[in-house]
């Protein structure tokens, strides 16, 4: 039974990086999410879950260039985007 625990540990921790090098920030979001993010998740850091899920929430609410960069960083597809406007999400 303790050699099973440090294997799954090993492996959420290895999940747990794996996520968190995947949702780098890249220098065009910062700038052009920067207001964004202020406005709606601040309280939020940076490289957390919670973040993503704000903006998520507040993607109908977010600029237009903040969405051209979430694009361009494949954070969500123009498909999705253009999905939510039809929508009214």
């Amino acid at each position: 039974m303790r050699r099973v625990v440090p294997i799954s540990v090993s492996v959420v921790l290895a999940c747990l990086v794996t996520e968190v090098s995947a949702a780098q920030i890249t220098e065009m979001e910062r700038k052009q999410c920067r207001d964004d993010y202020h406005r709606f998740c601040g309280e939020y850091g940076l490289d957390s879950p919670a973040l993503r899920t704000c903006m998520n929430k507040h993607g109908h609410s977010l600029s237009h260039g903040c969405i051209e960069a979430l694009i361009d960083a494949g954070e969500v597809s123009r498909a999705e985007v253009e999905r939510r406007k039809r929508s009214g999400h």
